[in-house]
């Protein structure tokens, strides 16, 4: 069942830069609904580049995933290999070169499972989660501060892979589970 989207957006009144860094820049944005109520509502403007997750499987059956700091949490996450899409890169494109630079493979099969959204009523970033298989060696230098732990996980196994604690990241876990219904439709 699908539905429709909302007929008539709230209108942009008007837009204020009021906060900005070497990341991130947040607006202020006075807005008037179709019903004639204004409100203002803040969100951090993103970039237009998009970013990419990659469930990569081994010939083995096995998940590469990667253990890598995280500044917001403070600590070390495990995760799929993620990164920006550069200017002028597919998603495919893009997701290839991330895996060369965090686990040391290349791929030559891409599925695009879907393209997820990370806090809309803040954010306005996009990421596209891809599958890869048939897997090659080759390693691209990344733009990681340190090396990344890279850590075979066994597909069959990947419901224990929820239960670890230090694989929360929101975007990971719906990866995880997007790729079991992909891999449901495969059979």
């Amino acid at each position: 069942m699908s539905q429709k989207k909302h007929p008539c957006p709230p209108e942009i009144l008007s837009s204020e830069v009021v906060a900005k860094s070497k990341l991130f820049t947040v607006e202020a944005l006075d807005l008037q609904f179709s019903n004639g109520e204004q409100r203002q509502y803040e969100r951090v403007k993103g970039g237009k580049r998009g970013a990419v997750m990659i469930v990569p499987i081994t010939a083995e059956n096995e998940l590469l995933l990667v253990r890598e700091y995280c500044a917001g949490t403070h600590d070390y996450q495990l995760g799929f290999p993620k990164g920006l899409i550069d200017p002028g890169e597919t998603p495919i494109e893009a997701g290839n070169r991330e895996l060369k630079e965090e686990v040391g493979f290349g791929a030559n099969f891409f599925t695009d499972l879907k393209t997820v959204s990370l806090a809309p009523s803040y954010f306005n970033a996009h990421m596209h989660i891809l599958v890869a298989k048939d897997l090659y060696p080759e390693c691209l230098e990344g733009d990681e501060p340190e090396p990344l732990v890279v850590v075979k996980w066994p597909l069959e196994e990947w419901q224990t892979l929820l239960e670890q604690p230090d694989f929360t990241e929101a975007r990971s876990v719906a990866a995880l589970l997007l790729l079991q219904q992909f891999l449901l439709k495969e059979v």
